[in-house]
């Protein structure tokens, strides 16, 4: 059976290939900032001013940030080479969600 990580990861490969995904930092910062975005992924191997910047934004805008997961766990769930994605799609976020906190990932 799989944990809860590796859910979550296949939640945002699915979030993906339904393309109710943003990828790319100016990209999501703009979702954010437009309220169009429920979710935030950063990766924890994020550069320390990208970390900052996301870290402030979905703090300011109220978006829940998850930085569990490295750059290659997210692009290998993804497809995409990213640091950041946004999940604009309140069905996908909220099961995410709803996995982080069944078990603190």
């Amino acid at each position: 059976m799989q944990n809860n990580e590796q859910k979550v990861l296949s939640m945002l490969g699915l979030a993906r290939r339904a393309g109710k995904l943003v990828t790319g930092e100016e990209l999501v910062l703009n979702a954010v900032r437009a309220n169009k975005t429920n979710l935030v992924f950063l990766a924890s191997d994020a550069g320390q001013a990208t970390a900052k910047k996301v870290t402030d934004k979905t703090t300011f805008y109220n978006v829940p940030l998850v930085t569990t997961f490295t750059k290659q766990a997210l692009n290998d769930a993804t497809g995409m080479a990213r640091t950041i994605y946004g999940v604009s799609d309140a069905g996908f976020a909220k099961k995410i969600k709803q996995l982080i906190n069944e078990k603190g990932v």
